[in-house]
């Protein structure tokens, strides 16, 4: 739980609008942008350690720039007259910008390590509805600098999951990163071409019931040598070249199996996102959500019983399957919503933040000594999968994806060959 003994002001707030004039127009969305559970902004934190003083000035005004090239996140979602597709008004009305003054250093709240000793409100924007009137399922992007003493400043991201994936977001945040460094445009320039993702006529199933579980949450990390290690053995086990992702992910799943201790014939599932980006061929400025989800299932047995490679040769054949899927639903060859999930205790979904390019931006302070998500729900299993904190060399897993009843046993598993 957070603690109250360190108090955070908001001194500042309003839009940042782009920098020059926009077009004014009604931008469609593409099938998977309209997703309904897509209709809601994602939060995440970028950590710092120098660059307060300057950092709200600097990247309100990059911020501006940057918007002039991606207008249209400056703008709002809109209903259409066909339900069910929603767009994007590109308004200029731009993004909503806080700054705020923290009481204390980076250190006194142990780098925003968990648990959290601020409230994550006082870290991302919630402005108040006489001052940003649009709803949150509306809003495309708000954006909070928090200084701290000793010169640590903190970016806390909202950002609709309807105009863009993690990896659209990045680049925006990289293109006003751009700016800040004083580029005239970004390094890479934002394309809509939203057209281009297949706009099948298959309609998205129900939303899911959300059961309410009261997960644990564990911070989990693993230096670059043990991930090597494990993709060593990988190429001697197969003859083939494995991830990072997918030997953790391997791991994770037997572990959470084993501590869950489930009926042999018990089935556990496995869900994760890919990017679709290269079978689409797309643009390299396209920043629209461009995934596809990737599931698999067995018994408890099956996933128990096999080692750790065997569960990497699992991974990896239903990741080569995506495509053929991708393509049936791209093509209408299924009727089946391949969005729909379900969210019961068996099931978890990974995450994967790692490359996305958060921690490569760069206002001219040098790079995030972090850069994640703000998760923490008691109803999705689910892991993310990022880059370790500086100065930590690895990768970090934020798991909320089992009840206090299977933590300790998860977390052991997990732990208990790591040097």
């Amino acid at each position: 739980m957070a603690s109250s003994s360190f108090k955070v002001t908001r001194i500042s707030e309003g839009a940042v609008k782009p920098a020059s004039e926009t077009p004014d127009h009604t931008l469609p969305l593409a099938w998977v942008d309209r997703y309904p559970t897509h209709r809601g902004l994602v939060e995440s934190m970028h950590i710092f350690r120098s660059g307060a003083d300057a950092a709200p000035a600097v990247i309100r005004e990059a911020l501006g720039k940057a918007l002039a090239f991606f207008y249209p996140l400056a703008g709002r979602i809109v209903e259409q007259p066909e339900k069910g597709c929603p767009a994007i008004r590109c308004t200029a009305d731009g993004v909503y910008f806080a700054e705020a003054v923290a009481e204390c250093s980076l250190e006194d709240v142990r780098f925003l390590e968990r648990p959290l000793l601020l409230p994550k409100e006082d870290l991302v924007p919630y402005p108040a509805a006489d001052l940003w009137g649009v709803e949150p399922h509306n809003t495309i992007m708000m954006m909070q600098i928090t200084k701290f003493t000793c010169g640590g400043f903190v970016m806390g991201l909202r950002f609709n999951h309807a105009s863009a994936d993690g990896m659209g977001a990045a680049q925006f945040i990289k293109a006003v990163g751009d700016m800040a460094r004083g580029l005239p445009e970004p390094s890479v320039k934002p394309v809509w071409d939203r057209e281009k993702f297949p706009n099948p006529s298959i309609k998205p199933g129900p939303l899911p019931e959300l059961p309410v579980l009261a997960l644990d949450y564990i911070v989990l990390d693993f230096p670059t040598g043990y991930i090597d290690g494990l993709k060593t053995q990988y190429k001697a086990h197969s003859g083939k070249f494995c991830s990072g992702f997918d030997v953790l992910t391997a791991k994770l799943w037997q572990c959470r199996t084993r501590a869950l201790n489930l009926e042999p014939d018990a089935t556990v599932k496995l869900c994760f996102f890919a990017s679709v980006r290269h079978l689409l061929k797309l643009d390299a400025g396209y920043y629209g959500n461009s995934i596809f989800p990737v599931k698999m299932s067995g018994s408890s047995k099956k996933v128990l019983e096999s080692s750790v490679m065997e569960v990497i040769d699992m991974i990896r054949e239903v990741k080569q399957r995506m495509a053929v899927e991708f393509f049936q639903f791209a093509k209408e060859e299924t009727r089946q919503d391949p969005f729909q999930m379900s969210f019961d205790y068996e099931s978890i979904y990974v995450s994967d933040w790692s490359k996305l390019g958060f921690s490569d931006v760069d206002y001219g302070f040098g790079p995030p000594m972090f850069a994640g998500p703000l998760v923490n729900n008691d109803f999705i299993a689910s892991v993310v999968i990022l880059k370790a904190p500086l100065p930590l060399d690895g990768t970090r897993m934020l798991a909320s994806c089992v009840t206090k009843e299977h933590s300790e046993e998860f977390a052991r598993g997990m732990k208990e060959d790591l040097p």
